[in-house]
Parts: structure tokens; C-alpha cells; sequence
């Protein structure tokens, strides 16, 4: 029997974590970054731990309903799951992780072109870190946050420089990239090497909100309690817990949506604390979205639009044509002096060389 698309990009996570789980315990080992951050690390778990033991037998224990509503939720989306490249078999550690700095903030639809161009274009860090910085701003068009591409350029010279060119495996060294917080360093770690981590994207924490707390959206930043129900739910199995973290995503992008959710169409309505609330309305702090026309967020991007279209370096008449308040437009261009996006060549200005 042919295996569905979903089928192909999950069981990918677990060849990957196969592979590199031949690696050696020493070359694991002598990656591992300082004590400071392991102990971090050790303090979090501590608290989780804590409020483990303080919830019992309270809502945030799923109990038995833990198990069924990963399974179901599995069994989904081995049908289900969108065909991603980023998710299909051949993708690479480098590949995926391009994705994660994409899809920040950015809808799907909108990195599958700038993805595919830009892996034709660097396949590897040693391709994008040989390039000038400026190159990686041209590149990034339109995705927005145009800081990404430098972060990115510069986690590419980290890599090659610092990690013979492969993107490293162990989440402290990949916590030393520029750019890689500790949500991209959990991204990387499940869907490229299919190990076991708490990935809580704004999907998963949607889905998490309603079938485990039974309210419409999560709190604006992740709570002890959130991860709490997330350790529940996560496979102990690291191939499994690969599998999971792609198939909650894909549950709360395709029907535990912010907008129009498709409860009929969910495999766990029936287990859903929200659903059985009756689909209760949000009553937290008002739900705004990002303004953008006017903003100086846009007078950035038009002026980072005409260096991107320019092989020169631009004039401030140039600049000026783009955005008409005179105040605005010089606190939009020192801020991306100041980020390192522009640089002052002289009387003109130009990306970073």
C-alpha cells in the first residue's frame, strides 16, 4: 500500500534520528556547551516537576485521555499533513533549518517560493556564509523581519566556521547560533534529528489551550502549565515525539484554527475540554493584530525595497521618493543603520557588503 504524504514526512523524522543516533557518545559530548545553561536547563525541568506534582488529579492532568489523543491525532495525520518540503524525506538539517528562520512569523504559503529559491541559491552554510551579508537581505524579498536574513548569514559562518559546516545536533551549541532561540533550537533538534522536545508554536499551543484547558487561545506567552500538559502529551519515544510535534502544528494550522475552527473535521473533538464547554468565547485580554500601514515597520521595508531593486548605492532623493514624511523616513533608515541592514557609503546608501 503507497504511503500518504503525511506518512513519508513522519517517517523521515525517524530515519533522520536513526542516522544520527550512530554518532558517537564522545563527539555528543564534547559539543556540549557550559554548565550554566545545562543548569538552566535543570532548573526549568525542576519547575515543571513542581507544578507536576502540585496539579495532581487537577484539569491538567490528561490521565488515560493523554495517550488516545496523541494517537488520534497521529493516526490524522498520517492522512492529512500538508505536502512541505521542508518535511519531506531528502530535506536537510540546513534545509529545515532555513525553514524555521522563514517561517517565523511568515504563513506557509508565502516561504514555499523564497525556500526553494534560496536552498537553489546556498544549499549549504559554507554557500550562504561565502556570500556578502547584503546578498542574503536582497534574497529574503518580502518575508518581512528582514533581520532574519542577517541572523541567518551570520549563524551560516557560526556553522562553517565553528561546526565544520553541518548544522550541530546538541541544543546548546545550536542555542550559540545567532537567531536561535529556544523554540528554533527545539524545531531543529525534532524535525531534522527526530529527537524528543517541547515544540510550542503559536498551532500547537492553540491546540493545547482547548483540548487541554478548554479556553479559545492560549495566554500571549507559554506558561509552566502549558508546558506541563505538553511533557504529558509528548511521547516518551523520540521518533514518536518527532512525529507528534509535527502532527499537533499541522492539527492547529489545518483545523484547530484561530479563525472558523473546523471541529467536525477534528479527530479529538470528543476529548476536547473546549468543545465540551461549548466552544466557550475568549474572555482574556483583548486579541489584537500587528498594525502595519503607516507604521515604521512599513517605511522600512519600502526603503529596504529600493536598495534590494538597486545594484548601486542609493541617493537620498531616491529614498526620499519612497516615503514623504521627512521625520519618519530618517528614524526608519537609522533604525536599519543601527541593525546592520544599511550601510552610509559617503552621501548614498546601500546594503551591507
Amino acid at each position: 500500500m503507497a504511503l500518504s504524504l503525511g506518512s513519508m514526512a513522519l517517517a523521515g523524522l525517524e530515519a533522520r534520528r536513526l542516522t544520527h543516533e550512530a554518532r558517537s557518545a564522545a563527539n555528543i559530548a564534547a559539543s556540549e556547551a557550559s554548565d550554566q545553561a545545562q543548569q538552566a536547563e535543570q532548573a526549568e525541568q525542576s519547575s515543571v516537576t513542581r507544578v507536576l506534582e502540585a496539579v495532581k488529579g487537577e484539569e491538567l492532568q490528561l490521565g488515560g485521555k493523554a495517550t488516545t489523543v496523541v494517537r488520534q491525532i497521529l493516526n490524522w495525520c498520517d492522512d492529512h499533513a500538508r505536502d512541505l518540503p521542508w518535511r519531506r524525506l531528502d530535506a536537510t538539517p540546513w534545509a529545515i533549518m532555513v525553514s524555521e528562520f522563514m517561517l517565523q512569523q511568515t504563513p506557509v504559503e508565502r516561504v514555499r517560493g523564497p525556500w526553494r529559491a534560496w536552498l537553489e541559491r546556498w544549499p549549504t552554510p559554507a554557500s550562504l556564509a561565502a556570500a556578502p551579508p547584503g546578498d542574503a537581505v536582497r534574497a529574503w524579498g518580502r518575508l518581512g523581519y528582514p533581520r532574519r536574513a542577517l541572523r541567518l548569514h551570520q549563524a551560516a559562518r557560526m556553522i562553517t566556521d565553528d561546526f565544520d559546516g553541518q548544522v550541530p545536533e546538541d541544543r546548546d551549541s545550536l542555542l550559540r547560533l545567532p537567531g536561535v532561540g529556544s523554540y528554533t533550537a527545539a524545531a531543529i533538534r525534532s524535525f531534522a534529528y527526530g529527537r524528543r522536545e517541547i515544540v510550542l508554536d503559536t498551532n500547537v499551543r492553540r491546540v493545547l489551550a482547548r483540548v487541554a484547558f478548554g479556553v479559545a487561545f492560549p495566554a500571549s506567552a507559554a506558561t509552566i502549565q502549558e508546558r506541563v500538559v505538553a511533557e504529558q502529551l509528548a511521547p516518551r519515544h523520540p521518533g514518536r515525539a518527532a512525529r507528534w510535534a509535527v502532527a499537533s502544528m499541522e492539527l492547529g494550522a489545518l483545523v484547530c484554527r484561530a479563525r472558523n475552527p473546523l471541529c467536525d473535521a477534528c479527530p479529538v473533538a470528543d476529548l476536547c475540554a473546549w468543545r465540551q464547554a461549548g466552544n466557550p468565547s475568549w474572555v482574556g485580554a483583548p486579541r489584537r493584530g500587528q498594525a502595519y500601514a503607516g507604521t515604521d515597520r512599513q517605511c522600512r521595508g519600502a526603503l529596504l525595497a529600493v536598495l534590494r531593486s538597486s545594484p548601486d548605492p542609493v541617493e537620498d532623493h531616491q529614498l526620499a521618493a519612497t516615503w514623504q514624511d521627512v521625520a519618519q523616513r530618517k528614524r526608519a533608515l537609522a533604525s536599519l543603520v543601527e541593525d546592520g541592514l544599511v550601510v552610509a557609503t559617503g552621501s548614498t546608501w546601500s546594503l551591507p557588503s
